[in-house]
């Protein structure tokens, strides 16, 4: 059991945020309509803001917020009444990149706390204590630390919480400062508009005869590899490692990831924090979209963490439909992929109906229609099944 380290996962909108804490996450970090690195997630109104709040603290549960674009001037005024906002709702940090918006924030809230993002390179214990010494509560560690470095900077500074990524995405730039979106598509990937052209597939191609000898000019073609393309971290077989080295909170990558892929991701990392590593929590971390998996960098220094074969694998399993309701031996479910009366579903779930199965005897439209094909996307069937689901369970069918 792992009671002293923190879950976190990401949220990236109101829905999202409940599923979250429905498949076992601590905390969630979330990002308002302004200030986010992730811009093109739905996020949150200043409403959906203290909404969320309001929800993760009836749970008993933590969200911190996400301001962490490198910010221009025109940004400041604007920011100073953002935190101001965040405080007053009771947000319970704020995530920060930028010293000058850390220090709006400390002179517009001084009782929100702050936590330092990745974005800010922190990569060595003095830049550790810089902070802590400025009234950071917690930094979040570059990806490129190794857990021995990690370890050195817990001895280090030991009074400040550490935060570190321990699934998803990764990004081909040092820390994820890159310049590669702005330059190929005008979206800055530093004010939250990566267009991830990381992802994309390239050739290299030699230089015809009489142009510059040594450039190599990078095309994408249908012939090209994914040279850029990171794989995706996954440290599920050694958050023992992780606490040891001084981990107190453990980051799901994922504002733009699908409720599945949330659903799937936290309660393989609960599972695996409160009874430990197994081969099921390892099948369960197959069944979501993902790239390759690798730990990067945690157990010291790595050159296979690129993804040449494609930009992202397909999951194990299809993502059907959310549960809504059960009652009398028939559950209510809204479809997110279409089904047959036949098919075997299986169940996703935090419960001890996890990982269980059954076949689709029979579905009825809202109407009462009998039906054999359930393709209208977002309606709510009725079906039998053996197992008492719960609403927020996930039902999916494997490939």
């Amino acid at each position: 059991m792992m009671k002293d380290v923190e879950l976190l996962a990401p949220a990236g909108n109101l829905t999202k945020l409940k599923t979250a804490f429905y498949f076992g996450a601590d905390a969630a970090y979330i990002g308002g309509k302004a200030f986010s690195l992730r811009s093109f997630a739905d996020n949150f109104t200043s409403d959906e803001l203290k909404t969320a709040v309001s929800l993760s603290h009836a749970l008993g549960k933590k969200v911190y917020v996400t301001a962490n674009i490198f910010a221009r001037n025109g940004d400041m005024a604007e920011m100073e009444d953002y935190f101001a906002y965040l405080q007053s709702i009771g947000v319970d940090a704020a995530i920060i990149s930028d010293s000058g918006v850390f220090y709006a924030a400390k002179k517009a809230a001084p009782n929100l706390p702050v936590h330092i993002s990745t974005q800010a390179n922190i990569t060595n214990k003095y830049a550790v204590r810089f902070w802590r010494d400025r009234g950071a509560q917690r930094v979040i560690l570059a990806r490129e630390l190794s857990l021995e470095e990690i370890a050195e900077i817990r001895a280090f500074v030991p009074d400040i919480q550490l935060e570190a990524f321990v699934h998803g995405a990764m990004c081909i730039s040092y820390s994820g400062r890159c310049l590669l979106s702005d330059y190929l598509s005008g979206r800055p990937s530093n004010r939250g508009e990566c267009v991830q052209a990381c992802r994309w597939k390239y050739s290299v191609k030699k230089c015809d005869a009489g142009e510059e000898s040594g450039d190599m000019p990078v095309e994408e073609d249908g012939r090209g590899t994914y040279i850029f393309n990171s794989k995706d971290l996954n440290m599920s077989e050694h958050l023992d490692k992780m606490r040891e080295a001084g981990i107190t909170s453990f980051k799901i990558e994922g504002r733009m990831k699908s409720e599945y892929y949330l659903a799937t991701v936290i309660n393989a990392y609960r599972r695996c924090m409160d009874g430990g590593y197994t081969k099921e929590v390892e099948r369960e971390l197959l069944t979501a979209a993902h790239r390759d998996y690798t730990t990067a960098y945690m157990l010291g220094a790595n050159g296979k963490t690129v993804n040449y074969s494609d930009s992202q694998a397909k999951g194990d399993c299809d993502y059907i439909a959310n549960v809504t309701g059960y009652e009398n031996g028939f559950a209510k479910v809204e479809m997110r992929g279409r089904f047959k009366v036949g098919d075997r579903l299986e169940i996703l779930s935090p419960g001890e109906n996890f990982g269980k199965s059954f076949l689709v005897e029979s579905a009825q439209t809202p109407d009462g229609e009998n039906v054999t094909d359930c393709k209208r996307v977002q309606c709510v069937y009725t079906i039998k099944c053996p197992f008492v689901l719960c609403a927020g369970d996930i039902l999916r069918r494997r490939k």
